[in-house]
């Protein structure tokens, strides 16, 4: 009977020991999530106060502050659907996207771009244009430069689309576009990314870039070693942004559609008004 007695004592003490573990992790899940999106809603304010305050003088600054926009609009169509503190992160990548362009906008019109924002792991292992460019392909011209121009309106802020890199620069046209809303690239993309980048220091050759590797990722695969930073898990620290970005932003929940679709792949504060 006492046997029997202490059994009984200790399964309770199991379950009640149980439920107070579920119970702190679902505290310690609930403050991450709040802190999550105290630290996106900032960065989504931040951006409307630009997005609300600045009007382009030329067509790449236009262009810039369109894709701005457009990234605030999706920011906030993730904030409503936010469950889980990875989702708030996304919001946070997608306002910091949007910021990106901002700062094109700014630079485009000639004004201060104001302070540095994190820098996206992944845009800095897609590299970045570093000399005018013009290709023609199957009949077709593309341009692209590091700076913003009257044939460059369009800017992309570096990453990857669709599994494949997209370098840092100024282009004719969103060529980069139909892979971002269909998920895949066409056929002539590989092409086109050779013409447009061969020999272009720190971006992938055209067969790096078709497998989905970034510049040096080929060799190292080939030599047997890792990847060291140029992997591709998409990590890296956001600092001021909120925690580590790596894997939340790689693929999981959010690649290719995700808990948010498409838009896996983009106010006050310092960013605040008309001073940034």
């Amino acid at each position: 009977m006492a046997a029997t007695i202490i059994v009984i004592v200790l399964v309770l003490a199991v379950i009640a020991g149980a439920l107070v573990l579920n119970r702190n992790r679902a505290a310690a899940r609930a403050h991450q999530l709040e802190d999550a999106k105290a630290d996106a809603r900032r960065w989504v304010e931040r951006l409307g106060g630009q997005v609300m305050n600045l009007t382009g003088t030329n067509e790449a600054a236009k262009q810039a502050l369109a894709d701005a926009a457009e990234r605030y609009t999706a920011a906030g169509s993730q904030m409503e659907q936010t469950r889980t503190a990875e989702q708030a992160r996304l919001v946070t990548k997608t306002a910091m996207e949007g910021l990106y362009y901002v700062r094109a906008a700014r630079t485009a019109m000639g004004l201060d771009p104001g302070p540095e924002l994190p820098e996206d792991p992944e845009a800095r292992r897609a590299g970045r244009v570093t000399e005018d460019r013009r290709v023609d392909v199957e009949g077709h011209y593309y341009e692209a430069s590091p700076e913003p121009g009257s044939r460059t309106p369009h800017y992309y802020p570096g990453g990857r689309v669709a599994g494949r890199p997209v370098p840092q620069g100024w282009y004719s046209e969103p060529w980069w576009k139909p892979a971002l809303i269909g998920g895949a690239w066409g056929l002539g993309s590989v092409l086109l990314f050779g013409a447009m980048f061969s020999g272009m220091d720190g971006i992938a050759s055209a067969n790096a870039w078709e497998s989905g590797y970034d510049a040096g990722q080929a060799d190292a695969l080939e030599s047997g070693g890792d990847f060291g930073d140029g992997g591709g898990d998409g990590g890296g620290d956001y600092g001021d942004a909120g925690g580590d970005y790596g894997s939340d932003f790689g693929g999981g929940d959010y690649g290719g559609g995700g808990d948010f679709g498409g838009f896996g792949d983009f106010g006050g504060g310092d960013f605040g008004g008309g001073d940034f």
